[in-house]
């Protein structure tokens, strides 16, 4: 299989690539600088002294890697890293953990909306023939808005609010693709534990120092999965034509935040007793606190409905796994 993807430098992008050179696809990857994007995935996906590399002025190529130049809110993505692939995904857009400017706002929605219109264009322009078959699109549970204790399927409406809204003209550009004959799955992604980056990333400095704790009262949902299940759930996405419309990509099992808390403290033999007052995170994250600070209870019905097997259901082992990598 060939599969062009976006954000392939990314937390989660690097990783797919890897993931696709290891079963044996042809990975394209879209980048603004192709060249610098060769170099990086090289470096993660590739053993010391293996593979030789090639560049020219719009991409490089590596073995099974092809990189192509695209800068995804300026122009249609190109018929040259599109043309011939088996299926896309796309992970690209600007990080929404930042403190929520104006311009910081027009960014991240620029950056997935715009980008996303840009890449189903750049798809339609190809001849049908041409064209990948099927597009997984991310996007995030933030679809959904603060919720209470009710679980939450892919059948709940839009939340309001910035990211909700943003996440809802994302998933609707995505869609455009369904016109013009492609199957598409829009990866709802949840929080992420992953300790080279993301919200995982930033709880483990305090906890390591045993000065970890519960966020704003602790009784929010997070709603979790791995690297390797969110993973998994892609490459599924990408095989099996049951795949189609909103997924959600989080573990069977969402936890509370003091849940979270208290499972982190035991990974790290630290004790995860101090709380982190919701106010001190608004004064250094404005409005973007309100990700952490407030939840859903989100599960995954369809990626079970469709037989997916979770490698990882209970937080501890799953803690257990990604702090030992």
């Amino acid at each position: 299989m060939r599969v062009t993807v976006t954000g392939a430098t990314g937390l989660i992008g690097s990783q797919l690539v890897a993931a696709l050179k290891g079963r044996g696809d042809e990975a394209v990857v879209l980048s603004r600088d192709p060249e610098r994007a060769l170099r990086s995935l090289e470096r993660s996906t590739t053993p010391a002294g293996g593979g030789t590399t090639s560049s020219a002025s719009s991409g490089a190529v590596a073995g099974s890697l092809r990189t192509v130049a695209w800068n995804p809110t300026d122009e249609l993505a190109p018929a040259s890293g599109l043309a011939g692939s088996d299926a896309v995904v796309h992970l690209a857009g600007e990080a929404i953990a930042q403190r929520w400017s104006a311009a910081a706002k027009q960014t991240i929605r620029a950056s997935r909306v715009e980008g996303t219109h840009n890449l189903v264009r750049g798809i339609a322009a190809l001849a049908p023939q041409e064209r990948p078959r099927t597009l997984v699109s991310s996007s995030a549970i933030g679809y959904y808005g603060p919720h209470g204790d009710e679980p939450i399927d892919e059948e709940a409406p839009p939340g309001q609010g910035f990211l909700a809204q943003t996440c809802v003209a994302w998933e609707a550009a995505a869609d455009a693709a369904e016109k013009i004959g492609l199957r598409v799955v829009k990866v709802r992604t949840g929080v992420l534990l992953d300790p080279a980056g993301g919200a995982l990333a930033k709880m483990l400095p305090p906890f390591r120092l045993g000065v970890g704790g519960p966020v704003a009262g602790g009784r929010q949902y997070v709603s979790w999965i791995v690297p390797d299940d969110l993973l998994g759930i892609m490459l599924a996405a990408l095989d099996d034509e049951r795949w189609r419309g909103a997924v959600n990509a989080t573990a069977p099992q969402p936890v509370r935040n003091a849940e979270l808390s208290k499972a982190l403290g035991r990974a790290l033999h630290r004790p995860a007793l101090l709380p982190v007052p919701g106010l001190a995170l608004k004064a250094i994250y404005g409005e973007m606190s309100e990700v952490v600070t407030t939840g859903a209870r989100v599960v995954p019905v369809k990626a079970l409905m469709n037989g997916y097997e979770f490698r990882y259901q209970q937080l501890d082992a799953a803690l257990q796994s990604v702090l030992s990598q």
